[in-house]
């Protein structure tokens, strides 16, 4: 028996949900695409309740599950890790919940993880 080892594997929207895109076509019928949605707002919104990584002004990092933002990208997370990084090394934190201002905010990477060290 021959192995499709391709329909096996996840797909690349499969792994990274975030980035999947729905396009309707002009029967109606709605498919997913693995194009990145180029709108900043939209792509967030389609992260809600996945897995996000935040890296922050300065020397903090937050991993953490989004529940929602507004337009100023202010975020709600749950099951948050914060990672703050010193000259002593890095330290962890747990948080059960933050509210995270937009300001502070400079890259965000959908289903992401800080590297280990």
């Amino acid at each position: 028996e021959k192995r499709l080892w391709w329909l096996e594997e996840p797909t690349w929207s499969q792994r990274h949900p975030c980035w999947t895109t729905m396009a309707t076509s002009s029967s109606g019928a709605v498919a997913a695409q693995a194009t990145p949605s180029y709108l900043p707002l939209a792509l967030i919104d389609k992260c809600i309740g996945s897995k996000i990584w935040i890296i922050m002004k300065g020397d903090k990092e937050l991993v953490g599950t989004l529940r929602g933002f507004d337009d100023f990208v202010n975020m709600v997370l749950d099951d948050v890790t914060e990672y703050t990084f010193t000259s002593e090394g890095k330290q962890t934190t747990q948080l059960d919940s933050i509210l995270l201002n937009g300001n502070n905010i400079t890259m965000l990477v959908p289903g992401g993880q800080p590297p280990e060290e």
